[in-house]
């Protein structure tokens, strides 16, 4: 009798330590019509599903060892979603209670998981004047933050813990490869990632460009503030991270862009991932012909795509927000 080979797995101790380490994947199929190679590395992969497990924990973990938090009080956050989930898992995990301020454009989807991890959700209805949904729900934060004994602001937009949890995912991912990148995207939106690929970069004396892709309609790079679609990129205020003069350049993306970008990433590579993701892949096709040829490109596939069959990946949705004669959505055809 043949014996089946016995194949023996590390083990983790608790779902803390599984965040990290994802995979880095090259894709080689997006990008056909390229003289250059892209590699993502999969954040999606992380156990709550996007890169800001690596922020939530890493901003936590710190309050609990300085003892500006304990088991049982409350952590306060505004979040568009991903931040959201990575803190209401890792809540779970520390014992602490969750809750979340959202706005109109959370999705449905996103709201379910929430519920399900027990978090509780603040919703603003109304955009501040000046600083829209942001503006106003981190004014909300900061009532209830006055009103809830206990409770803690994990503050994604100032805590140096946000950037510095990226210093790792460089980490992973230079490690990867046999040569640096040639050039780094990153989406942006409270800049903590964009900020801790620069300073891996600047500390390892890296001569990787660093291009930010932003949303049109964001005023980090430049643009009059106006009304978005798609979550968890762009903003309507200004960073506390940003530091331009470690960026080499921007990329401005659309609403439409970035489905068109996420509709690509599914049908070549079958990677499912959310709406800053396709902004990135969108970004990378724009400024392709600024990309020499035999360079090494990276990105970050920030999410999964399930918290977005409702919009992204749903024809009906698409049809709705983008449906006339100047947009071109050939896409939408099952090829």
């Amino acid at each position: 009798m043949q014996h089946s080979e016995v194949i023996h797995n590390s083990t983790l101790k608790n779902v803390i330590d599984s965040i990290g380490n994802t995979p880095l994947i090259e894709l080689n199929r997006v990008f056909t019509a390229s003289n250059f190679k892209v590699y993502g590395k999969m954040e999606a992969a992380n156990p709550s599903g996007s890169l800001k497990d690596r922020t939530s924990v890493n901003i936590l973990k710190e309050a609990l060892l300085l003892g500006y938090i304990k088991s049982g009080d409350t952590i306060i956050e505004s979040s568009s979603g991903n931040m959201a989930l990575g803190l209401a898992q890792a809540c779970l995990y520390f014992k602490l209670k969750l809750i979340v301020v959202v706005d109109p454009k959370i999705n449905s989807h996103t709201k379910k998981l929430l519920n399900a991890y027990g978090a509780k959700i603040e919703y603003v209805t109304k955009p501040d004047p000046e600083k829209g949904f942001l503006g106003a729900r981190l004014q909300r934060v900061h009532e209830l933050l006055e009103n809830i004994p206990n409770s803690f602001w994990t503050n994604q937009y100032g805590n140096k813990k946000n950037p510095e949890a990226h210093l790792v995912t460089m980490k992973e991912m230079f490690g990867a490869l046999e040569d640096p990148l040639d050039y780094l995207f990153v989406t942006v939106s409270t800049c903590g990632t964009l900020m801790g690929c620069a300073d891996y970069i600047s500390q390892n004396g890296l001569k990787t460009k660093l291009i930010a892709v932003d949303a049109l309609g964001s005023i980090l790079f430049g643009d009059e503030k106006s009304n978005r679609l798609i979550p968890g990129h762009g903003s309507s205020v200004k960073s506390n991270f940003l530091d331009k003069n470690f960026v080499h350049d921007a990329v401005k993306v659309s609403d439409l862009e970035c489905v068109k970008g996420c509709w690509s990433l599914l049908k070549n590579e079958g990677i499912l991932a959310g709406g800053s993701t396709g902004g990135a892949i969108s970004a990378i096709n724009k400024y392709a012909d600024s990309i020499p040829k035999g360079s090494s490109c990276g990105m970050i596939i920030c999410d999964r795509g399930e918290r977005y069959l409702d919009t992204i990946y749903s024809s009906d949705w698409i049809l709705d927000n983008f449906n006339s004669k100047d947009n071109n959505l050939s896409f939408l055809n099952n090829e």
